[in-house]
């Protein structure tokens, strides 16, 4: 990652003002993310930290198959609350496939029954395509030793606890499911191995 390449930005929104990080870029140029901060992490003993994959279907366009608008809802207005943190927006749609693939198998989940695991395996994925390794180049950019990580997701606290991070504690980041999300739920869950108490 080239640091030289990173701007900032104020960002106001409804749930306090930020500071936007933006041109965190792979070697490669394959990976990109942003850095939503408020406060000053570095500074902090352990800041609230989550890693959010991009989903545009559920983010923007507010997609009632999954949870992931309303987890990044929860992690901005946490971070908030707390008053210090970083939410790293990582540019991987779809666990890492894509948003066309990700609608393909959107398309396979609809008309053939098929869960979202199955769904990418069938397009000749991995059940989850993403790496972190951009993600934890963010948080050494901003100084970040130990971290409450928020996430249900045991493959993202091992990927931070390899890069020698501390994660003091893992913060769970669960939306109540609906008719819409609870097989989804239940496939991160059963297949994923996602830490979910509420399904």
């Amino acid at each position: 990652m080239n640091s030289n390449n990173v701007g900032e930005t104020g960002l106001p929104t409804r749930f306090g003002n930020f500071k936007v990080y933006f041109g965190f870029e792979s070697d490669d140029e394959s990976d990109g993310a942003l850095a939503l901060v408020m406060g000053a992490p570095s500074s902090t003993n352990a800041p609230l930290v989550r890693i959010h994959s991009q989903c545009l279907t559920g983010d923007v366009f507010h997609s009632s198959r999954c949870d992931c608008g309303e987890q990044l809802e929860f992690a901005q207005r946490a971070i908030a609350e707390d008053g210090n943190g970083i939410l790293i927006y990582q540019l991987q749609e779809g666990r890492g496939i894509g948003l066309v693939n990700k609608l393909r198998a959107y398309q396979l989940q609809q008309d053939q029954g098929m869960d979202t695991v199955e769904a990418n395996q069938h397009l000749g994925f991995e059940a989850d395509h993403r790496n972190y390794a951009l993600c934890l180049e963010v948080l050494r950019y901003f100084d970040v030793n130990r971290l409450r990580l928020m996430t249900n997701n045991p493959r993202k606290v091992a990927a931070v606890k390899e890069a020698g991070i501390t994660v003091v504690e893992r913060v769970p980041i669960e939306i109540p499911s609906t008719d819409g999300t609870q097989r989804y739920l239940l496939a991160k869950k059963n297949k994923l191995g996602h830490l979910l108490s509420t399904v």
